[in-house]
């Protein structure tokens, strides 16, 4: 089977000729498309250095402005000359002159030869995924954007505010359903001759011809209507700062590239000598279709993010200098609010009251009433299970909660199912120690036995739901001691996690754990996880997890000691 690229050149030409001749020689067809916007006196050299390679063409060119169709088109006249001169390929892969494979291209070639039929692109609604950074969400596909974001920014904002202010919308066309995703993708020969042959591409190009950044989302929208399988994922590592611009890699990122065993990165900034001298790594003699380690790479872009959007603890400085505000304690004692804890461990609110001798309650603001630690209807105070009762106020339901019972250490359950009313006081709270697993409320969904297709809908709003509480408990606002986590990182090392709950709350009166709580058997959930999204719905809170995390999730017995006396 055959692998060809498609490679979108703008800069950076000494680099892209070095990237499609190592792409040529391990022999892939490479297409290149070259911004029309460059000049003659930088295309023509770059051109006349490519013609001593018989595998490699250069297509007709388009102008490529960021956001615009442009981008679109170029790829659809290099994928149109791919298909046209090599009926070998069978998978057509997406780069650019920035783009570095880290792995012998040997190894994507057999990875492909193991999935024949399946399309990796990333492909997500908008309604189950809150990816868009500035501000425009469904709009982008229900509104006109034929001006240039970069280059002609007053008039790119003054034309969608008059659009919102009229309230004018676009009619989507019939029969799909606007999709997103990173625009770097790996699709069958099949699926992407359907989307170029679709007998309503007119259409389609027509209508995402004032979509804003259509590269992002018109094959990962058309692609739902013509593959066959879809891997919503990208097999191109590219990051993201919290303003939406593409992290850079630099000399200083070579072991973590190392690591995350991904088969091409992006964005090379172009002088990183020490990148483009390890990378990409020669061929072997045995092809390894090993799959990527994304997960090591999540968590150091994730901890650089918050990083850069929070600061460090403590650290003052002229160009991060934090606004002073007055520190208040809304309840009067101490209490733990745990999330997702009762998710992931059944029968935790017992067994958490056997460990530490606190008064341990279920979900304070269930929606269907206040479950008590005892479970009675009525709690010290007077305090009402009603959950009508609860919501006129529930800032001084739990004031007067902690109030009452200010002689014992509270700890209460909370989640994307429960009344959302009380995040921010929660957040504020000095007294509040916040525990959160992210993605917790995939596992009651996985044991519930239902189908990816059947659990979509929920899946999507509990992930809604539960990424506005984080982003609360991220906010500069927040005062609560608060510790997220995702449910990869929990389930890799559950035992930490729990005893220093466990020391938090009970201090020296805390047990020390000899082993995990009973967990449920999670054998099966990275399959499961990726069902969904490949239905369209992506669970990002629930982090990188694979087979090799959930084997650890089963209990650790401990053997007992025992003493060999002598005479």
């Amino acid at each position: 089977m055959s692998l060809g690229v498609i490679m979108l050149v703008h800069t950076g030409f000494d680099r892209a000729e070095q990237m499609v001749r190592h792409w040529a020689d391990a022999g892939c067809p490479v297409v290149v498309h070259v911004d029309s916007n460059v000049p003659a006196a930088a295309y023509d050299p770059f051109e006349q250095a490519l013609r001593d390679l018989p595998n490699v063409r250069l297509c007709a060119r388009h102008r490529c402005e960021w956001g615009t169709f442009g981008l679109v088109a170029a790829s659809q006249e290099a994928a149109t000359l791919l298909l046209e001169d090599f009926p070998d390929v069978q998978h057509a892969f997406l780069a650019s002159g920035a783009c570095l494979p880290l792995r012998p291209i040997s190894d994507l070639q057999h990875y492909l030869d193991a999935h024949p039929d399946t399309d990796f692109i990333e492909s997500a609604t908008t309604a189950d995924v809150p990816w868009t950074v500035g501000g425009l969400d469904r709009e982008r596909f229900t509104l006109r954007f034929p001006f240039a974001w970069k280059k002609q920014r007053r008039l790119f904002d003054a034309f969608v505010k008059l659009q919102q202010l009229v309230g004018f919308k676009r009619n989507i066309p019939e029969g799909i359903v606007p999709h997103m995703g990173s625009q770097w993708w790996c699709l069958t020969r099949q699926t992407l001759d359907a989307i170029l042959r679709d007998p309503n591409r007119a259409t389609y190009d027509n209508y995402f011809r004032r979509v804003w950044i259509p590269d992002e989302s018109y094959y990962q929208t058309l692609a739902r209507l013509h593959a066959r399988k879809v891997e919503s994922r990208s097999l191109t590592l590219a990051k993201f700062d919290y303003q939406g611009k593409p992290h850079i890699f630099f000399d200083d990122h070579a072991e973590l590239l190392q690591r995350s065993k991904a088969f091409v990165a992006r964005k090379i900034w172009r002088d990183a000598h020490l990148l483009y001298r390890n990378f990409p790594v020669s061929d072997q003699v045995q092809p390894n279709a090993e799959e990527p380690h994304l997960g090591a790479v999540d968590r150091v872009f994730f901890q650089a993010v918050d990083r850069r959007t929070r600061g460090r603890q403590g650290l003052y400085m002229h160009s991060r200098f934090p606004s002073i505000d007055r520190q208040v304690s809304i309840a009067a004692a101490p209490y733990v609010v745990l999330q997702g804890l009762g998710d992931v461990i059944p029968a935790f609110q017992a067994w958490l009251t056997k460990q530490t001798g606190a008064e341990v309650h279920g979900h304070l603001f269930a929606k269907d009433r206040v479950h008590f630690a005892d479970e009675s209807e009525v709690y010290r105070g007077g305090l009402s299970d009603n959950a009508r009762l609860r919501d006129y106020n529930g800032k001084m339901f739990l004031s007067n909660l902690i109030w009452n019972g200010r002689d014992q250490h509270h700890c209460f359950q909370f989640g994307p199912s429960d009344t959302q009313d009380v995040c921010w006081t929660l957040a504020k709270d000095t007294n509040a120690s916040i525990w959160v697993i992210s993605g917790a409320w995939s596992v009651p969904l996985f044991a519930s036995g239902r189908s990816a297709s059947e659990v979509r809908a929920e899946a999507a709003r509990l992930q809604r739901i539960e990424d506005k509480f984080l982003k609360i408990l991220r906010s500069p606002d927040a005062r609560a001691r608060i510790k997220i986590m995702t449910l990869a990182q929990f389930i890799e090392s559950p035992m930490d996690v729990l005893q220093t709950i466990i020391d938090e709350m009970a201090g020296h009166r805390g047990n020390a754990l000899k082993e995990v709580p009973r967990m449920p058997d999670l054998t099966g959930l990275p399959d499961f996880l990726q069902d969904l999204k490949n239905q369209g719905m992506h669970p990002f809170l629930t982090g990188h997890i694979t087979d090799g995390n959930t084997q650890q999730t089963k209990p650790v017995q401990r053997r007992k000691p025992y003493v060999i006396s002598g005479k």
